[in-house]
């Protein structure tokens, strides 16, 4: 059974012969740079061979969403034939730096229509995705903030970037914009985590040292079947 995640990669490393020899340019984007300019609509699909790229959604207010992370072997946007309007307040940004294939999306289209596999795997992506999207929506925004944050932090210990178990590359800042609460309930939230021994605390990332005191603080909705009390 399935738990939501919040860092995709590797979801369509077996594609990648059929995607060398489609049209596609190469690019290289450096640690900090946009994927594509604010407010541009969707017009290219990457398909990412190293580096992670962070995916925010911008609010007219000027504040910020961290929607998810994108690493090797993923691709975004996520190609379909519809056009959403909050599309243009969605960008992603290179968190290191980022090599990719650029397909314009007319292209990378005709190879779904050409592929039946790449197809099904486009469906099990964005089901993944809306299934993050229904948990975010209908779960943590109803917990508390203590709880958001424990449940966030048991996700990214199972799914991380480097597999490093424990180990979870979030700053508080990334912390607050993801479950958009304040920096100083993120905060208050971490020092708690802290002086009860769950999490050492490092200057941009977290080592979560207990990892079973975690687990006791999280949702049942949150956790895995062996991991439910």
């Amino acid at each position: 059974m399935l738990i939501p995640r919040y860092y995709f990669a590797d979801d369509f490393s077996d594609f990648y012969e059929t995607f060398l020899k489609s049209p596609h340019e190469e690019k290289v984007f450096p640690k900090g740079s946009f994927l594509w300019s604010p407010g541009e609509p969707f017009t290219r699909v990457f398909y990412l061979q190293s580096g992670i790229a962070q995916t925010l959604v911008q609010h007219e207010n000027g504040a910020q969403k961290i929607q998810s992370f994108h690493g090797a072997g993923t691709i975004f946007p996520v190609p379909h034939r519809l056009e959403f309007k909050i599309e243009q307040s969605i960008v992603t940004r290179a968190l290191l730096d980022v090599k990719a294939f650029s397909f314009a999306k007319s292209d990378f289209l005709a190879m779904m229509d050409a592929s039946p596999a790449l197809c099904r795997r486009i469906i099990n992506w964005y089901a993944a995705y809306v299934n993050l999207l229904i948990y975010e929506g209908a779960h943590q925004e109803y917990n508390p903030s203590f709880l958001k944050l424990c449940n966030l932090l048991y996700l990214f210990c199972q799914n991380s970037k480097d597999h490093s178990p424990g180990v979870i590359d979030l700053t508080q800042e990334n912390i607050a914009d993801i479950l958009t609460i304040s920096r100083v309930n993120a905060a208050r939230g971490l020092l708690r985590l802290r002086d009860e021994g769950i999490i050492i605390p490092h200057r941009k990332w977290m080592e979560v040292v207990n990892f079973s005191k975690l687990a006791s603080y999280c949702s049942q909705e949150t956790l895995l079947p062996e991991d439910c009390g």
